[in-house]
C-alpha cells in the first residue's frame, strides 16, 4: 500500500470519528495515558502567596533568612468509577479490585433514559496514589519551590469492595441528617436547576439518571471520605502532616475547588480542571467507566534555618 493511498485512510478514519456523536467516544486508560495528564499548568495553578521567615543559627552566631511561600495544586490519586465490579477502567490497577463474596455485582437498573431517574445506579469507587508523581514533581519544578502531595503512587486509599457495609448498604450513613434533609452537602443546586446528587449517604448507590452525573457524584463520595479522618468506612487516609512552613491539603468539599479539583481522565481526556457540577457536554463512557485525577491545593516554603518564626500570606 503507498503512503498516498495509507494517508487517505487516516484521513477517511479520521473524519468517521468526528462524525461520532461525542457521548460515544472514549478513551482506553493506561498508566502511560495518565502519567503525560500531569503538565497541566491549570490544574497546578502555582503561585507565590507570601513569605516564610527562618532563624539559622551558625557557630558565628544567629540570623534571620527568608524563603518565598508558594501554593499549588498536586494531583493526589486517580479517581475511578465504574459499574463493572472489577472492571476499573484503569488498566493496571484492575486486580486491586475483583468481585469477593460480599461484593459480586456490579451496574444499574437503569438505561438512562430520564423517564427511568426513580431507578437505582450503582458505582463501585477506587481511589489510588497517582502514577504520575515523578512526572509531576519535574513539570512543577519549572515555576519553582513545590510542596509535596499526599498521595503514594498506586498505594490505595479506597477500594469500594473491601467496604461493602458502607458502600453497598449506606451503614450507618443512611440514617445520617445530611442523607435524610434535603439541601444539605448537595453537588450542585436545586435553584440553580444543576443538582447531580448528594453526597451523603456516600455510598455507591443514588437516583440519577444520566451516568457521567452518577459516576461524578460516586467520585465525589469517595473524595469526601479519604480527605477525612476517622470515617466509618475501610479506607487509608488521603491527608499529609502539618509541618513548619507546610501546610497540606484538608477536607475536600463539593463544588468548592480552594480544597480540590477533579480532571477528567476517561472517556474523555482534559487538559483542565474543574469541580462538580460543571457545565457543557457530557460525555458517556460505554462501558460505565470514568476516571478523574485529583488535584488538591498545597502551601509550603522552603527551608533556610532550624527555626520557623511565621510567615505572611494565607495558607
Amino acid at each position: 500500500m503507498s503512503h498516498r493511498v495509507l494517508r487517505r485512510r487516516v484521513k477517511s478514519w479520521g473524519a468517521v470519528l468526528l462524525a461520532l456523536p461525542y457521548s460515544t467516544l472514549s478513551l482506553a486508560l493506561d498508566t502511560a495515558t495518565i502519567v503525560p495528564s500531569v503538565s497541566s499548568p491549570s490544574c497546578l495553578e502555582y503561585q507565590v502567596v507570601g513569605v516564610c521567615y527562618w532563624l539559622r543559627c551558625t557557630p558565628f552566631g544567629c540570623s534571620v533568612k527568608t524563603s518565598a511561600k508558594v501554593r499549588h495544586y498536586v494531583p493526589d490519586a486517580v479517581v475511578s468509577s465504574y459499574s463493572s465490579t472489577g472492571e476499573n477502567p484503569w488498566a493496571e490497577v484492575k486486580l486491586l479490585s475483583p468481585s469477593n463474596p460480599m461484593a459480586q455485582g456490579g451496574g444499574s437498573g437503569t438505561t438512562n433514559n430520564p423517564n427511568e431517574n426513580n431507578l437505582a445506579v450503582f458505582k463501585n469507587v477506587d481511589v489510588i496514589g497517582h502514577p504520575g508523581i515523578a512526572a509531576f514533581n519535574a513539570f512543577a519544578s519549572g515555576s519553582g519551590y513545590t510542596c509535596a502531595g499526599a498521595g503514594t503512587p498506586y498505594v490505595p486509599n479506597l477500594l469500594s469492595t473491601l467496604d461493602p457495609l458502607g458502600w453497598r448498604h449506606g451503614i450507618p450513613e443512611s440514617i445520617y441528617p445530611p442523607s435524610l434533609i434535603p439541601g444539605l452537602r448537595e453537588i450542585g443546586s436545586r435553584l440553580a436547576l444543576n443538582l447531580w446528587g448528594s453526597v451523603y449517604p456516600r455510598s455507591g448507590f443514588l437516583h440519577q439518571p444520566d451516568d457521567y452525573k452518577a459516576s461524578a457524584v460516586a467520585a465525589q463520595r469517595a473524595g469526601d471520605i479519604v480527605t477525612r479522618p476517622g470515617q466509618l468506612h475501610v479506607y487509608q487516609p488521603l491527608l499529609a502532616l502539618p509541618s513548619a512552613g507546610y501546610w497540606p491539603a484538608g477536607e475536600l468539599r463539593e463544588s468548592d475547588p480552594s480544597t480540590g479539583k477533579w480532571q477528567s481522565l476517561t472517556p474523555v481526556l482534559s487538559q483542565s480542571c474543574s469541580v462538580f457540577p460543571h457545565p457543557g457536554p457530557l460525555p458517556q463512557a460505554r462501558d460505565g467507566g470514568y476516571a478523574w485525577s485529583l488535584w488538591r491545593p498545597y502551601t509550603c516554603c522552603k527551608r533556610e534555618g532550624q527555626t520557623f518564626l511565621g510567615s505572611t500570606g494565607p495558607h
